[in-house]
């Protein structure tokens, strides 16, 4: 009987504590205590989200190439459905 391969972990880390990924910080206050997530709008749009923990600052930035700030109401009108 053949063995079977040990499955391949892969370790989480977190979204909340510093050391854990890339290095990232608050554009308003330089808080390292930030949430970074990595996420695709409905219109296929690759984007970062970043929130502060200290200060509440919510930036969302294009991950494709040369990263650009998007306003909240570009990220809404790249989310709407697509008819």
């Amino acid at each position: 009987m053949p063995r079977s391969t040990p499955p391949i972990t892969i370790p989480l880390g977190s979204l909340t504590q510093p050391g854990h990924g890339p290095l990232r910080t608050c554009e308003s206050c330089g808080s390292e205590r930030v949430t970074e997530l990595a996420m695709t709008l409905t219109d296929g749009t690759p984007v970062d989200f970043v929130s502060c923990h200290n200060c509440e600052h919510r930036t969302w930035r294009t991950a494709d190439g040369q990263p650009i700030v998007l306003s909240t109401d570009e990220v809404l009108d790249r989310t709407r459905k697509l008819r």
